[in-house]
């Protein structure tokens, strides 16, 4: 995969008097199916979050509330993606490390994952990720 293969992904919006809807389905709006969701929040000021990467899980990560950064790094290239919208995500695809910073007050990242918690699917380690890809880390 290379950082091409990433991209944002604008969700439906349907406008009401009363407050927008926005809905995810699985394999129509993303490409992949859910068989998780988890969110991120009450991140401190400052704080830094993920850095890691996943061999095999396809992620779409939300700013539910506030925004945050999420830089994605493929080992070669690195892209930064500002998220502040509830009705656009960030396609992650497989093997693609990912950083996530500059949380505000108040923000909840929600992620859609593509498959259930497995350990050994995470790269901790740049080093160990960068070398899983096969090419030299800059």
């Amino acid at each position: 995969m290379s950082i091409h293969d990433s991209r944002l992904i604008e969700l439906p919006k349907i406008h009401d008097q009363r407050g927008n809807l926005t809905f995810i389905e699985n394999s129509r709006h993303i490409p992949f199916d859910i068989k998780r969701v988890y969110y991120l929040y009450d991140v401190p000021g400052g704080a830094a979050r993920a850095a890691h990467g996943h061999k095999a899980l396809h992620q779409l990560m939300i700013a539910m509330s506030g925004s945050f950064d999420v830089t994605l790094d493929d080992g070669a290239e690195k892209k930064k993606y500002h998220l502040n919208r509830s009705y656009s995500g960030i396609y992650i695809p497989p093997m693609m490390w990912r950083d996530l910073d500059n949380f505000s007050s108040g923000a909840v990242c929600m992620v859609l994952a593509s498959d259930y918690f497995d350990e050994s699917d995470y790269y901790r380690n740049y080093d160990d990720f960068v070398k899983a890809v096969g090419v030299r880390a800059k």
